[in-house]
């Protein structure tokens, strides 16, 4: 049975997306069965694995599934990776969450779609939008784990309270066995104060849920998306790369 994991912040621009298909690289490289879920209408982690997402030629997408016109078997897709499978999106995802919110089911539909291939994979990553929104909850909902990603800058965890209340919700309410796999500290920069000292919060704040690896801020990580490819893939010697195999190394023992 897949261990699903839900990568989220309601802050956006803290390497969530990045995150996400670069911890399902790796986990993929380590010879687990990995299905990336992209359920941010951003579609990010869609075009980050150099699939086009706004053509005609992609067919069904995640859009599809959260209307119950496609089931996520249909949807999903194999990367050029071995064991790296993508269920891909499109900005019409947005749209679709409108939708459906009068509607019945409206926060366990991703729930639902999991559950039907969950036997099939190692671990189901999903890439969450930066909002608690009707989309976030769904991913919190068919999860196991939450992963949060924050920068190490000036307001890092600002609102990290308010998406820690909405956890607590979601686990009384829909999913009890949910809980926090951890905190990773992103774009962390050795040579600033300011990176140490928002570190030193989070570990302050989060004490042993806190990753040991941070992810340094790094050309190579930043330059990979565009050529549709994880970092690891792009520059597997880059400061970035070593530091995603690291962090995967943790996910793996912590997921045990």
């Amino acid at each position: 049975m897949a261990k699903v994991i839900c990568i989220t912040n309601q802050k956006g621009g803290v390497g969530k997306t990045t995150t996400a298909v670069n911890l399902s690289y790796y986990l993929a490289k380590d010879k687990f069965k990995t299905l990336l879920i992209d359920f941010d209408p951003q579609g990010n982690a869609t075009s980050g694995l150099g699939i086009e997402k706004n053509t005609d030629k992609l067919g069904a997408t995640m859009t599809d599934v959260l209307l119950g016109e496609a089931k996520i078997e249909n949807v999903i897709r194999e990367t050029k990776y071995k064991n790296f499978n993508i269920a891909p999106t499109t900005p019409e995802l947005a749209n679709a969450e409108v939708e459906i919110t009068s509607q019945a089911k409206k926060f366990t539909r991703l729930r639902d779609a999991v559950r039907t291939v969950e036997e099939k994979y190692d671990y189901i990553i999903i890439d969450s939008p930066p909002s608690l929104s009707l989309l976030t909850v769904n991913g919190m909902i068919a999860s196991n784990y939450l992963l949060l990603p924050v920068q190490t800058e000036f307001y890092a965890l600002e609102g990290v309270a308010q998406l820690l209340e909405s956890m607590k919700l979601v686990m009384k309410q829909a999913n009890p066995n949910l809980r926090l796999l951890g905190v990773l500290a992103t774009m962390y920069d050795k040579r600033t104060s300011l990176s140490s000292q928002v570190y030193d919060e989070i570990k302050k704040y989060f004490k042993q849920l806190t990753f040991k690896t941070t992810i340094p801020r790094n050309v190579r990580v930043a330059e990979a998306p565009s050529h549709g490819v994880p970092v690891g893939a792009y520059d597997r010697f880059s400061k970035g790369a070593k530091a995603y195999k690291e962090f995967t190394k943790e996910v793996e023992e912590r997921t045990k």
